[in-house]
């Protein structure tokens, strides 16, 4: 049977899906690149950001490298062709500063309540990151604008130029989540400082082309669009309409995603395994920053929009939900979504909890709830990958090492405005069943991968039959959307967890499932597939 063929069937078959009771799915339409694709994915689609004051505890330094670290980025650079991109950042970038005669790599001035008031670093941070991270990596280098002191923003840049391999460092950002400043910075106010000192950083180090990515911005959109303050927000659109490229020092625009938040009470009770792993809450969710993406790529280029640090739940995530095997799910659902809106990456942010980033939140101290991995033992856990890794692994091997390669989410689609059908009609107590089609540029008639998700929860202590939605596959899978541990999560039959110091173990699992001239597709509740053409 050809390739054209098997595609065709998979199209104008139904596929078994099902839910509490079995329903069918069926994929209509032509096979082949619809209107609504992505353009062409980059191979770092799936990247990280790691907090400035975490940087050296994920990655160790030249003489004790953090081989786990080491071998998760590298699983991600084998299958890809191209490592995940850094982003050195978050909030702690606003008080780090450097010192060149500082004789380890970073220092964190901790106040004896366990307060992270700044941090310093020195050559050695630099040498960590151009000789230990995955060749070719390239980096993200957040620079402090909350002191609102030019030299110090200057002089880490400086040290990040020179410290770094030859073209490593690929782009700067000034300030993090500066719409939480305090007072609050209009976009204008923003610009005052923001283009002046893009224009004289990029004159002090010799760029010749933009260097820069603006925005790192937190707050969600505001909707309806015409809602109080929608106008007012400081975010990308709103920078550069206040003159932030009039000298074209923008390369990239950059805000920041958290679905849920634990940073005070009375959103505590919303982050839920239930509502996370929900297409229907994540893409309609998503959709908010559609017009945004449209008028950045408009202004700055097709890949210029970023999601610069995103992750489930802020304030550093929630035990039982951003631990799971069910934010593996929601990890793989939210990358795959964004990539068909046309974000060109997203760095899912690592770090620990921080003192400083709400006196309400949730979590306090150790490694956050959300992380992928923890690279140490830390007071809230031990050393250990978590399943989101898995999902991770699964987008890198989509999209192998295409240059080429678009996306579009088939099921449930996209409406003539652009965006997300709902299941259900928009009913946020569905959205299980999610499909994404993959097309490489030089064979546009029919896809040559598709991603089926099942995202009904189904948790490792349940009882019964395991539901299931009913051909090459490869299988992204859990006990259940509960489960806490990389030993359990296999991604192709083998895990990745610490007890193999991060490279996979087991045999590496393939199916092929072909029953006549049709092709079914079992993908059980809490699991995901790659189907390859």
């Amino acid at each position: 049977m050809s390739l054209r063929r098997l595609a065709i069937l998979i199209f104008n078959l139904a596929l078994g899906i099902f839910a509490a009771a079995p329903t069918a799915l069926t994929l209509h339409g032509p096979a082949s690149l619809p209107l609504t694709a992505s353009s062409p994915l980059s191979p770092s689609l799936a990247s990280f950001s790691i907090e400035t004051a975490f940087f050296i505890e994920y990655l160790g330094n030249t003489t004790d490298p953090n081989t786990l670290t080491i071998n998760l980025l590298q699983n991600l650079k084998d299958r890809a062709g191209t490592p995940a991109e850094i982003r050195i950042g978050g909030i702690t970038a606003d008080s780090t500063y450097w010192n060149a005669s500082l004789d380890t790599a970073l220092f964190n001035f901790i106040d004896s309540t366990g307060t992270l008031f700044n941090t310093t670093i020195g050559p050695k941070f630099w040498e960590a990151a151009a000789k230990l991270l995955p060749k070719d990596t390239k980096i993200t280098v957040n620079l402090d604008m909350h002191d609102f002191k030019y030299e110090g923003a200057l002089s880490v840049a400086q040290s990040a130029l020179e410290g770094l391999n030859p073209g490593q460092l690929v782009a700067l950002e000034i300030g993090n989540e500066p719409d939480h400043y305090s007072p609050l910075l209009s976009a204008q106010a923003y610009d005052a400082t923001w283009e002046p000192w893009s224009k004289n950083i990029s004159e002090a180090l010799g760029f010749t082309r933009p260097m820069f990515q603006i925005g790192a911005t937190a707050e969600d959109p505001l909707w309806p669009y015409n809602a109080t303050g929608a106008s007012s927000q400081l975010e990308c659109v709103s920078a550069l309409a206040a003159g932030a490229n009039d000298d074209g020092t923008v390369k990239y625009c950059s805000e920041h995603t958290y679905q849920y938040s634990v940073c005070d009470a009375a959103r505590i009770p919303i982050a839920t395994l239930p509502n996370l792993v929900n297409h229907t809450r994540l893409a309609v969710y998503l959709d908010l920053w559609q017009p945004r993406i449209q008028s950045v790529r408009e202004q700055l280029g097709p890949d210029s929009f970023v999601i610069g640090e995103y992750n489930s739940v802020s304030c550093s995530g929630k035990a039982g939900v951003s631990d799971t095997f069910g934010q593996a799910l929601w990890l793989l659902d939210t990358t795959l979504y964004a990539a068909s809106i046309n974000v060109s990456r997203l760095y899912i942010h690592q770090g620990g909890p921080l003192a400083l980033q709400s006196s309400t939140q949730l979590n306090h101290g150790g490694l956050s709830r959300y992380d992928l991995w923890y690279p140490a033992d830390a007071m809230n856990g031990e050393k250990q990958v978590f399943p989101s890794y898995s999902a991770y692994l699964f987008i890198a091997e989509t999209i192998g090492h295409s240059n080429s390669l678009r996306i579009a989410n088939l099921w449930p689609g996209r409406q003539e405005n652009g965006s997300t059908i709902t299941t259900a009609g928009g009913d946020i107590s569905a959205g299980q069943s999610v499909v994404y089609g993959f097309w490489e540029d030089s064979a546009q008639e029919f896809p040559s991968k598709l991603a089926l998700l099942n995202l009904q929860i189904f948790n490792q202590t349940e009882a019964g039959p395991r539901p299931t939605t009913s051909v090459t596959v490869k299988r992204l899978q859990a006990p259940g959307a509960d489960v806490t541990f990389g030993n359990q999560t296999t991604w192709a039959g083998q895990t990745f967890a610490l007890d193999s110091d991060g490279l996979a173990k087991g045999e590496y699992k393939e199916e092929i499932i072909l029953k006549g001239n049709k092709i079914v597709v079992t993908v059980e509740a809490s699991g995901a597939v790659l189907v390859c053409l």
